[in-house]
């Protein structure tokens, strides 16, 4: 089993008046380590925060409202996914394309995937 990292951007969304470079598409890593804990991913916004995610629940919440507590994901239209994280900081609203999530949910499943013994 091997790890998976994927680079992507994501939009954090906010309400507050935002100069227009702050509003371009930040950094996120994705990452999943079937050997450190296979139910969860890893989602690292810029700066050092990291946030661990039920695989499971970031599945779920493509396709409609999952989770509570500190992770909350929902749909976002047709092609976008929101991924909300609270924190005793606030709250961090991030918004990615469902694509970039299924792609790399995809890839933590084929990177699970046992070999067929012959």
């Amino acid at each position: 089993m091997s790890v998976v990292e994927q680079y992507a951007r994501a939009h954090i969304v906010t309400d507050a008046d935002l100069v227009e470079e702050e509003q371009t598409a930040v950094p996120v890593v994705l990452r999943y380590d079937p050997e450190d804990d296979p139910r969860t991913v890893r989602v690292g916004l810029p700066g050092t925060h990291e946030w661990t995610i039920a695989r499971a629940l970031l599945e779920q919440g493509l396709r409609a409202p999952a989770g509570s507590g500190e992770v909350r994901v929902w749909p976002c239209g047709r092609v976008q996914a929101i991924v909300e994280f609270h924190s005793s900081q606030g709250v961090s609203v991030v918004q990615f394309e469902s694509k970039t999530l299924l792609r790399f949910l995809r890839s933590t499943y084929t990177a699970t995937a046992q070999p067929v013994p012959n």
